[in-house]
């Protein structure tokens, strides 16, 4: 009687949470309104970044050496970012948009509207 009078409980609060909890499929990802692409060491990371239509992308620089972020379709275009400068976008329109820095045109990135 005694475990069953502990169990009961817990089943309930069980069942609560079960029934409150929201829906989570396994192929869900939550899509974010805001992205964050980090500069570092001659690289933009992630070099591929997929965002809804809506979201703003930050740039952050984290090298020590100037950047910039400009997309080669003359979309978005940053002013040179120094050490732990940032440059957001919002990216109003699906597409791919690639970038580069002019500083070091070998830099590359995209970023993919959905």
């Amino acid at each position: 009687m005694w475990v069953a009078g502990v169990a009961t409980p817990v089943l309930i609060a069980m069942l609560l949470l079960f029934v409150v909890s929201p829906s989570v499929k396994a192929n869900d990802q939550p899509s974010a309104a805001n992205a964050a692409v980090k500069i570092d060491n001659f690289v933009f990371g992630p070099q591929t970044i997929t965002v809804p239509v809506g979201a703003t992308v930050t740039w952050t620089n984290v090298d020590d050496i100037p950047h910039t972020s400009v997309s080669t379709e003359g979309v978005f275009k940053s002013k040179v970012l120094d050490t732990d400068e940032k440059f957001s976008y919002t990216f109003t329109k699906a597409g791919t948009y690639p970038y580069y820095c002019t500083i070091h045109p070998k830099m590359t990135g995209k970023v993919v509207v959905r």
